[in-house]
């Protein structure tokens, strides 16, 4: 007789404490970045800088607790999808960028 095998053996899906870490982490960055904003006691580019930290910090914990995006064997196609899927926005806003950049310096008067 065959041996079936689910397609879903390798997924770990997270367990009632994960989501509630992921949960609490997501909320408290939300919150701190509600504070930098409202405060008003940092300069423009303080709170930029810190409002990218906070942004990037939430990216990663919605990844890990959420979509369960991890270094293990089974994951290891979802990473490379992830990752060339940044590496391509990544050339695209940076190209679009440069771009806009020269198309600045060429058509304004100096």
């Amino acid at each position: 007789m065959a041996q079936t095998h689910s397609i879903h053996e390798e997924e770990s899906h997270g367990s009632i404490g994960s989501y509630l870490t992921g949960f609490v982490l997501a909320v408290v960055l939300t919150a701190a970045s509600f504070w930098v904003v409202l405060h008003g006691g940092f300069s423009r580019e303080t709170a930029l800088i810190g409002l990218a930290v906070l942004a990037v910090v939430q990216i990663l914990v919605h990844l890990v607790y959420f979509l369960h995006l991890n270094t293990s064997s089974g994951q290891r196609w979802n990473v490379m999808a992830f990752a060339f899927t940044v590496l391509t926005l990544a050339i695209v806003v940076i190209g679009t960028l440069w771009v806009m950049h020269n198309v600045t310096m060429n058509m304004m008067s100096r």
